[in-house]
């Protein structure tokens, strides 16, 4: 996996050793700053036409919290109508941005070219991310684990 940091301050060195312990994949990385406007926010991409992953580490760096959708709870009643499941999460450092990204974009990867389904599973790939990225070591056991649809204990407010 070639690792390429654009990102000021940062090295690809210092990157590969951040992302150690996570599952690799065939496609090139990429690390970019993120400007922001007002705060910081989590932004990358996995592009598979050009076999990359791009991850946007906010510019400049201050900790903040983003929520996560983990998954989806069905509203009782008529219709197709859901509550999102969130958690938020504080991101203390660059390290914390890029290993979620990273796991993140990985599982669409998994989902794509390993799976050879499709790669829009936004919730799969945030609970992956949400369940791993404080992991010292992450295996593909850990994103067939996140593919399991389970029953949502979560009181949610209707």
């Amino acid at each position: 996996m070639a690792i390429r940091s654009e990102l000021t301050g940062l090295t690809a060195a210092q990157v590969r050793r951040i992302l150690d312990g996570l599952p690799r994949c065939d496609y090139d990385v990429v690390v970019k700053p993120l400007r922001y406007r007002w705060a910081p926010h989590l932004a990358a991409l996995c592009e598979f036409e050009e076999r990359r992953i791009v991850l946007q580490v906010p510019v400049p760096f201050r900790p903040f919290r983003e929520p996560v959708v983990f998954a989806a709870q069905r509203k009782p009643g008529r219709g197709m109508r859901f509550v999102w499941v969130s958690e938020t999460v504080m991101f203390r450092g660059r390290r914390d941005v890029l290993r979620f990204l990273y796991c993140h974009e990985w599982m669409h990867w998994y989902l794509h070219e390993v799976l050879g389904k499709g790669s829009s599973a936004e919730t799969a790939c945030d609970r992956f991310a949400l369940r791993n990225f404080r992991r010292r070591y992450v295996t593909t056991d850990d994103a067939d684990e996140a593919l399991k649809r389970r029953s949502l204990k979560v009181r949610a407010s209707f």
